[in-house]
C-alpha cells in the first residue's frame, strides 16, 4: 500500500522510475504532492487511490524520479557576483586555452565592462590549463589596459592576478610585507610583485577596493543565478562564507521573492558581527526561501592552487618557494580553537574549510578540546573539501562527529595535476577519500564548490564513481563509491549535513515535493555515462522551477498544467 494522510492531491505523477532513497520503499512509480508536500508514495492505482479525486495527473513515461539534489557547498553569491564579468575557464566549461586567449578575451568586453565599472574584472582562469602552464602576470593584463585597473580571479577562489594600475591602486609594492594568512607573489631576483596575491592578500583587495554591485541588481542576479542552479536539478543551494557584500544580496533576494530554490548561508565567522542583524530573521528558519545555517572559518587554501596548508612538502613548489614549502595556515591554532569553541557555545553550526591535512589536523585539535570542554552533542561540524584527509583523521572525525564534505570534481578537473605538480601519485590517489569515509560507516557528501566549478550534480557523480581525469586516466581506483552512494551523497546525505534530513534528500510522505526528473536512471546505467544524463526538470515543493523545453516539449506541457492555479 501506498503510505498516505487524509488530505487530497493537487497533482499526481505517474508512471514514473521513482528513486525514493527510503529504505522502506526504495522504489516507486508514482508520487503524489499537495501544498508543497508528498502525501503519498507508491504505485498508480494506489497513489491515485489515496490522493483522491480532481488532482492533476502528470504522466511521466517512465522517466527517472530523484530527490532535488542538494548543493553540500558552493558560493551562491559569488556566481551571482561573477555574472556580468569574462568567462576566463577552460575547455570544456569556457573557451580558454592560453594566456593570449585570456588577454583577448578581455580587450574584447574592456569598454563595456569600463563603462559598467570602471574595472576590467574577469573570473575562472586556471594556470594548469594553459599553455604556458603559469599564472598570467601583471605585464600580461597590462596588455588589456594601461588605464583601468584589471584583476582576473583564479578558478579555485583564492587568488587572483592584477595589472600594474589594480596593483598600485592597492599599495602592492616591492617593499609590502606579505599579510598574515597571505601572500604576494614575486620574482625572485627583484622582489617585484608578479601580479599574483593569495589568500588573505586577495581577500583584502576584494572586499574593499572591487566595485560595488548596484542595490537595483542585488535580486536580479541572485534569482538569475538560483534559476541557472535549479537547470542541474538543485532545489538546495549553499552559499559558503558569504560576506557582508553577499548578506545583503541574499537578503534583498528574499525579500524580493525571487529565489526559485532554497538557499542555505553560512557567513564568515570574522563578520559575525557585522552581518547579524541581516541574518536573525533567517537563522534557523527559510524566510523569502532564504536561511542562516550557521558560520564558516577558512582554515588554509587550496591544493590546486598550492596554497593548501600540508603536512608534507608540495611535489614542484610555487615560483619563489624552497622545496620544503607545504602551504600555510590562515589562522593559529589558539584562534581556531576559540573560534570553534565559539561555535559550539552558542549552538552555531561550523562549517571549516580545510584542504591539506594540516589544516584538517588543526581542525580535529580544536573540535577534540571544544567537546573536552562542552561535552558531546549532535552539533555537526563540516570538513569542506577534506581532500587529503588521512585513515587516521577519519577515525578521529567519527569518533568526533566531525562530518565530511568531498570535493570529488577535483579528481576529473585536477587530477592529472595533483599527480605531476602537487602531490605526486601516491598523496594524489587519495583526494578525497569518499570510500575510505564510507568503510568506516562515515556519513559524507560531496560538492562542486560553484563557481570553481559549474553545478553539474550527475557530472560530480560520474566522477566519484569513477575517479577519472581529464586524460582519462583513474586516481585512487580503490577510493571509487557506487552510483547509489553517490545518489545519497547529493541528496539524503547532504541534506543530513545542513539539518534538513527529516524534510529533504529522499521521497516519502511529509517531505517537501524537492524532486529531478532525469533522462536515464543513474543506478542502472553504466558508470561511465552517468556524467551524460540530463536533468529534464526541477521540481521545487510541487512547482516546476526549470523545464528542458526544447528537449521535452510534452513533459514541459504537462509540468505547466501541473503548477497552473
Amino acid at each position: 500500500m501506498a503510505s498516505k494522510t487524509d488530505q487530497l492531491a493537487d497533482v499526481i505523477y505517474l508512471n514514473g522510475d521513482v528513486i525514493t532513497l527510503d529504505e522502506r520503499r526504495p522504489h516507486a512509480t508514482a508520487v503524489a504532492v499537495r501544498e508543497g508536500r508528498i502525501v503519498a508514495v507508491g504505485e498508480g492505482r494506489e497513489v491515485e487511490a489515496a490522493a483522491g479525486r480532481g488532482a492533476r495527473v502528470v504522466d511521466l513515461g517512465g522517466r527517472p524520479v530523484v530527490p532535488g539534489f542538494v548543493d553540500a557547498h558552493g558560493h551562491l553569491t559569488q556566481s551571482a557576483a561573477r555574472l556580468d564579468w569574462v568567462d576566463l575557464s577552460p575547455p570544456p566549461a569556457g573557451r580558454i586555452s592560453s594566456v593570449d586567449d585570456l588577454v583577448g578575451a578581455l580587450r574584447r568586453r574592456r569598454g563595456e565592462l569600463a563603462a559598467a565599472h570602471k574595472y576590467v574584472l574577469g573570473a575562472g582562469y586556471d594556470e594548469t590549463m594553459l599553455a604556458e602552464q603559469r599564472h598570467p602576470t601583471k605585464e600580461d593584463l597590462d596588455r588589456v589596459s594601461t588605464e583601468l585597473p584589471v584583476w582576473v580571479v583564479h578558478v579555485s577562489r583564492r587568488m587572483a592576478v592584477g595589472n600594474s594600475i589594480a596593483l598600485d591602486q592597492a599599495g602592492i609594492h616591492a617593499a609590502t610585507p606579505d599579510p598574515e594568512g597571505g601572500r604576494i607573489a614575486r620574482r625572485r631576483d627583484s622582489r617585484e610583485p608578479t601580479g599574483l596575491v593569495e589568500e588573505s592578500a586577495w581577500a583584502h583587495v576584494r572586499m574593499t577596493l572591487l566595485p560595488a554591485i548596484p542595490d537595483h541588481r542585488l535580486a536580479e542576479l541572485v534569482g538569475r543565478t538560483g534559476h541557472y542552479y535549479a537547470r542541474f536539478g538543485i532545489t538546495t543551494a549553499q552559499d559558503g562564507a558569504t560576506d557582508v557584500v553577499g548578506m545583503n544580496m541574499l537578503r534583498v533576494a528574499a525579500q524580493s521573492g525571487v529565489l526559485p530554490i532554497d538557499v542555505v548561508a553560512y557567513p564568515l565567522h570574522a563578520i559575525d558581527e557585522r552581518v547579524r542583524e541581516d541574518c536573525e530573521p533567517h537563522r534557523g528558519r527559510y524566510q523569502g526561501r532564504l536561511r542562516v545555517g550557521g558560520t564558516k572559518l577558512l582554515l588554509d587554501g587550496s591544493p590546486q592552487g598550492k596554497t593548501a596548508w600540508l603536512t608534507q612538502p608540495y611535489l614542484i613548489p610555487p615560483e619563489g618557494e624552497d622545496p620544503s614549502y607545504a602551504g600555510h595556515p590562515r589562522h593559529s591554532d589558539g584562534d581556531v580553537e576559540r573560534m570553534v569553541e565559539d561555535c559550539f557555545r552558542r549552538n552555531v553550526q561550523l562549517f571549516a574549510h580545510a584542504n591539506g591535512d594540516a589544516a584538517a589536523d588543526q581542525l580535529i585539535r580544536a573540535v577534540a578540546a571544544a567537546e573536552a570542554k562542552l561535552g558531546r552533542a549532535d552539533r555537526r561540524p563540516v570538513m569542506i573539501h577534506a581532500q587529503t584527509v588521512r585513515d587516521d583523521q577519519l577515525d578521529k572525525m567519527k569518533e568526533l562527529g566531525i562530518f565530511p564534505s568531498f570535493f570529488s570534481a577535483h579528481c576529473f578537473y585536477w587530477g592529472d595535476w595533483h599527480v605531476s605538480s602537487v602531490l605526486g601519485r601516491q598523496r594524489a590517489e587519495r583526494i578525497s577519500p569518499a570510500r575510505s569515509a564510507a568503510v568506516r560507516g562515515l556519513r559524507f557528501s560531496i560538492h562542486n564548490d560553484p563557481p570553481v566549478v559549474r553545478p553539474s550534480m550527475t557530472f560530480l557523480m560520474w566522477n566519484a564513481v569513477t575517479r577519472k581525469t581529464r586524460s582519462g586516466q583513474i586516481i585512487g581506483r580503490e577510493q571509487r563509491i557506487t552510483p547509489e552512494q553517490a545518489l545519497r551523497a547529493v541528496t539524503l546525505d547532504a541534506a543530513y549535513q545542513i539539518f534538513e534530513d527529516e524534510t529533504k534528500g529522499s521521497i516519502a510522505v511529509g517531505k517537501l515535493a524537492d524532486l529531478a526528473v532525469l533522462s536515464e536512471n543513474p543506478l542502472q546505467v553504466a558508470p561511465d555515462d552517468i556524467k551524460d544524463i540530463q536533468v529534464l526538470a526541477t521540481i521545487k515543493e510541487g512547482v516546476p522551477v526549470y523545464v528542458a523545453a526544447a528537449e521535452t516539449a510534452r513533459l514541459s506541457e504537462l509540468l505547466s498544467s501541473a503548477s497552473a492555479p
